[in-house]
């Protein structure tokens, strides 16, 4: 985890428990920060410290960083990275800010990357016996996760998916467009698809994997025309979103809605009339 790190940066890193650990953020000449169990601290030569002592990483280390995590080959993810990321060996999604350049109205490359926000997978097994029991022992359902960024939807919904296929043996297509989704263990009858579009992931999957429920992460109100196509064939929906409140969700097309309160916490559950699951 976390090869591609300078030896300068790992060297910090290593002096923190990595179960703990959620976010790097790396910014040129900025001081180097932290997400350790939901707070940001600074990070120095031997661990957590106090700003005056954080290291400042250098817009050099930030080239080392992509260059390492693109396996040496910074065009084999081209497409990766005008999309605004790049995603580890091991499933770290590192989401690049610097300058965008376009061409005919698409982005062409991205240029003089002055910021990086890793974020590090976590597979904790158990995390989601709460929506499983609550949601799913009677049947498959189709249902949607919602919290704001970073707070521990995507490891829930990998745990989730494990425990379907351990459990109910179903036909299970995930669609990871970042490749962090499959960062762990998702199920002995799990297939998945990795670094395409929802649309094309659907569509292709829907055609030939034949899954009894697809899975995904991040919907966008423009995926939602590929899940509704899901459900309308037939197949079940496990998605998230970064979603707050339950009147801002697109299109109501879940059984289903799961809402987190706090870092990785079970909060309300919806039906799909938007009435509380007792």
């Amino acid at each position: 985890m976390l090869d591609f790190l300078p030896k300068r940066l790992k060297d910090a890193v290593r002096h923190v428990n990595l179960r703990r650990l959620y976010e790097l953020r790396v910014r040129a000449e900025k001081p180097l920060r932290a997400n350790i169990d939901g707070a940001f601290v600074f990070l120095g030569e031997t661990g957590v410290c106090f700003q005056r002592e954080a290291l400042f990483p250098t817009a050099e280390e930030i080239g080392e960083i992509l260059f390492a995590a693109s396996g040496y080959s910074v065009y084999s993810v081209e497409n990766q990275l005008k999309n605004g990321f790049l995603t580890g060996a091991e499933g770290e999604r590192i989401g690049i800010a610097g300058s965008f350049v376009y061409e005919n109205g698409r982005v062409l490359s991205v240029r003089s990357v002055t910021s990086l926000c890793i974020r590090i997978p976590h597979e904790i097994f158990g995390c989601a016996e709460a929506v499983y029991s609550r949601c799913l022992v009677q049947g498959l359902c189709s249902l949607l996760l919602l919290a704001p960024p970073g707070e521990g939807k995507t490891t829930i919904l990998r745990d989730l998916t494990r425990l379907v296929c351990e459990r109910k043996g179903v036909n299970v297509l995930v669609s990871d467009e970042r490749g962090e989704l499959s960062a762990g263990d998702l199920g002995a009858t799990a297939d998945c698809m990795k670094f395409a579009d929802k649309l094309t992931a659907f569509t292709a999957g829907i055609r030939a994997m034949r899954p009894d429920l697809i899975v995904t992460d991040e919907l966008l109100p423009e995926d939602y025309a590929a899940v509704r196509r899901a459900i309308e064939s037939g197949i079940c929906v496990f998605a998230s979103a970064h979603l707050k409140k339950f009147e801002d969700i697109p299109d109501k097309l879940f059984e289903r809605y799961v809402f987190l309160d706090g870092l990785g916490r079970i909060g309300r559950i919806l039906r799909e009339d938007g009435v509380a699951l007792a």
